[in-house]
């Protein structure tokens, strides 16, 4: 059986930051799945701007974020293995994976990072009465469909929460010629980013429709129309539509954590999580700075560098600068902080000076 310094189950923002992070850190022997068949995990599906101004201090789409960590990966000494799954974590630090090329595996490691990202939470969890037809899509398949597959969708869509992603494919249908109906949110204010209303729903002239919910959907073969009700006064009222978008949120995905516990009631092999897989994020750049941090660690330890504690210790330190905060108002994503002047750090040029500059941060992890 081979054996590894550092294992990262997952691809995506998280993962290839984590790799990446723990050979910069000594991993003499790193190796890092993927189930799909190439790097990148949702950022493959992401044609839209918005990523990498507080990374790379540029203004990539999401493709190209990811092309930037694969460019890397292929000439780090990492084991990269795709379109391979990690079914099952033992205790005594083994990984069982499965894979087309690999047939069913198994290795050891000294530290695991788990980097799985996060999952939609389906219509089913939902409660929404009436039949299951077609057309009824969460809001990353829906995405995926579009910009991957290139597929037409529908023709009249409605869109359940207003989360980032919702209102993205909101955007992505209306750019297609799809007749985007409404946005229908539960809550009293929009789900998302202000920036993301600003650019995907406001821009394209979409209604939001706040303190709403869905309550039925119409149709046999296809979806019909969909019946919403007003959560203060109960009125009710009745969208024709063929297609139906579920924003409805994401959840870290920890299955392979979870499974481990409820078998044995502890975690025996030295596991990290980072990235969505421990919270959802709202900026991937965070994604990638929290990851690869996260990485170095699980070298650290697996060298015998450190220990768990001091791991815990620095991971709960103050950063440099407490000042500091992402601004989320539009998508340059600038770090500012507050001085007696008003706001500095602003690279999107509204002030000066900037406080400090993305860059250096994405070439000392051998981005730049």
């Amino acid at each position: 059986m081979k054996e590894y310094d550092v294992a990262v189950i997952g691809g995506g923002a998280a993962g290839t930051a984590a790799a990446l992070g723990a050979v910069n850190a000594g991993a003499r022997r790193a190796l890092l799945f993927e189930r799909d068949d190439v790097l990148g995990g949702i950022l493959n599906q992401c044609a839209h701007r918005g990523f990498g101004l507080l990374y790379f201090g540029e203004d990539l789409t999401g493709m190209a974020y990811a092309e930037r960590f694969r460019e890397v990966i292929r000439t780090a000494n990492i084991e990269v293995l795709t379109g391979t799954a990690v079914l099952r974590i033992e205790q005594d630090n083994r990984l069982l994976f499965t894979g087309r090329a690999c047939g069913l595996g198994s290795i050891a490691a000294k530290a695991v990072v788990l980097a799985t990202g996060c999952r939609e939470i389906p219509i089913g969890a939902l409660p929404v009465a009436g039949s299951r037809p077609s057309g009824i899509f969460s809001a990353g398949m829906a995405q995926r469909m579009l910009t991957l597959s290139g597929y037409r969708i529908g023709h009249k869509a409605v869109i359940l929460g207003s989360g980032d992603v919702g209102m993205i494919v909101a955007r992505e249908l209306a750019v297609r010629g799809v007749e985007v109906i409404a946005v229908i949110e539960q809550r009293d204010v929009c789900g998302g980013l202000a920036r993301n209303r600003a650019a995907c729903l406001d821009a394209y002239q979409i209604p939001l429709v706040l303190r709403t919910t869905i309550n039925r959907v119409d149709g046999m073969n296809r979806v019909n129309g969909v019946r919403t009700r007003n959560l203060d006064t109960g009125e009710e009222q009745y969208y024709a539509c063929d297609t139906l978008i579920v924003s409805a949120g994401l959840l870290p995905e920890r299955e392979l954590l979870e499974d481990m516990v409820l078998k044995t009631g502890k975690v025996a092999v030295s596991l990290f999580v980072c990235g969505n897989a421990c919270f959802v994020h709202d900026v991937v750049d965070e994604v990638s700075l929290e990851s690869y941090k996260t990485g170095s660690f699980a070298a650290d330890y697996a060298l015998g560098k450190t220990t768990l504690a001091d791991i815990a210790l620095a991971a709960h330190a103050p950063e440099r600068d407490l000042t500091a905060k992402t601004c989320v108002a539009c998508p340059k994503a600038c770090r500012i902080r507050e001085t007696p002047d008003g706001y500095a750090g602003m690279i999107c040029g509204r002030e000066k000076p900037v406080l400090e500059s993305a860059m250096p941060a994405a070439a000392a992890h051998g981005l730049g």
